[in-house]
């Protein structure tokens, strides 16, 4: 009888323990008990290896923990088609909307102002309303980071970026990227081409290979939302950085590292509180303290001795012991920007970033 027993009651363990783990990751909280659905729009695809994947790993983690139902839309196109789109979803039952672009921004404050009683989530965006929010990261601190590893890998002396759009988003991050790569190597500049497109392949193919032709850049790094720089770098046998996540094992003879996304960091916490009632409208702007940027692990191509400079660098972001665009800090024409001693305000690097620091070079 004893050994029935004890068996008995390791099963009993074991069931209870399987469904503890099964239901580990669940908020089992008052608010939870009802399914909520979220609609979500995303620029691109949820399985480009990028933005927007970035984004549906994310959102899927908060939804399991907090019993969201998603529903999303691929390839939004930012016109009068994603507030059919916004409005679609909400017709269906979907009390929160989540747009991953920043091209989205006056659409969403119009379907905001027709349904006060949907919260709006923006990433990236700049307007906020009564049921509108916006979030970012200060994706340039890890930027910063990758610049050393840059600056320290780099024998050229000339890195490529390929970027989207020259506005504040991006040039904040191709101005923190320039100074970790100079705070290493002052010789080293970085070359920038734009292609006036997140989400165009072929076009940040072109700007990739263009840099790789013109311009004798051994390392390239981007800002877009597809993974063309990876691929050309692979071909081209230079080295790259890469953005959104963490592509390492796709590109094992080119990948450094790459600043990278972990969404549900901001996702589960704000959509927790949206369904206690507490939302807030606001523009939500959070750093590595969160959770919601870090760099990859650098992978065996980056040379000896960088892990060591940028562990020192990394832990006084964590900190608060530094700040990356704290002056004195000069423009490519020598004009002083940020005096000495002095920080860039949060509205400046957010909404008006329209110069480049000492070391970048944009070309057509």
């Amino acid at each position: 009888m004893k050994k029935i027993a004890i068996i008995v009651g390791s099963i009993l363990l074991i069931i209870i323990i399987g469904m503890l783990s099964m239901h580990g990751n669940e908020r089992n909280t008052e608010v939870t008990k009802e399914r909520t659905k979220v609609g979500f729009l995303y620029n691109g695809t949820i399985d480009d290896k990028g933005w927007g994947q970035s984004h549906y790993e994310g959102i899927n983690k908060s939804a399991k923990e907090l019993n969201l139902a998603i529903t999303y839309k691929e390839n939004v196109p930012f016109d009068d088609t994603c507030m059919s789109v916004m409005q679609e979803m909400i017709d269906g039952g979907c009390e929160i909307i989540i747009c991953n672009s920043f091209n989205y921004g006056d659409y969403i404050i119009q379907v905001a102002k027709e349904n006060p009683e949907i919260k709006f989530f923006h990433a990236t965006g700049v307007q906020i309303d009564k049921n509108v929010s916006t979030y970012f990261g200060r994706i340039y601190q890890m930027r910063y980071l990758s610049g050393i590893v840059a600056g320290m890998q780099t024998e050229s002396n000339s890195i490529g970026y390929v970027a989207a759009y020259p506005i504040s988003e991006v040039n904040r991050g191709i101005n923190a990227f320039t100074l970790g790569v100079q705070s290493v190597n002052p010789d080293a500049v970085v070359n920038v081409v734009y292609t006036e497109s997140w989400t165009d392949y072929n076009a940040n193919a072109d700007a990739a290979k263009l840099l790789c032709d013109e311009y004798n850049v051994d390392i390239l790094t981007m800002h877009c939302d597809t993974v063309a720089p990876l691929d050309i770098a692979e071909e081209q046998g230079i080295w790259s950085i890469g953005y959104n996540m963490d592509n390492s094992s796709d590109y094992p003879n080119s990948f450094l590292t790459a600043a990278v996304w972990n969404w549900e960091a901001f996702y589960t916490p704000q959509l927790l509180e949206c369904l206690q009632g507490k939302f807030k409208s606001e523009q939500y702007w959070e750093g590595v303290e969160t959770g919601i940027i870090s760099l990859s692990p650098l992978t065996t191509n980056v040379k000896d001795g960088i892990q060591d400079v940028l562990k020192e660098k990394e832990q006084e972001l964590y900190n608060g012991t530094f700040d990356v665009f704290y002056g004195p800090i000069v423009d490519m024409e020598g004009n002083i920007r940020i005096n000495e001693g002095e920080n860039m305000p949060d509205d400046a690097m957010l909404n008006s970033f329209d110069w480049y620091v000492k070391g970048v070079y944009v070309h057509d």
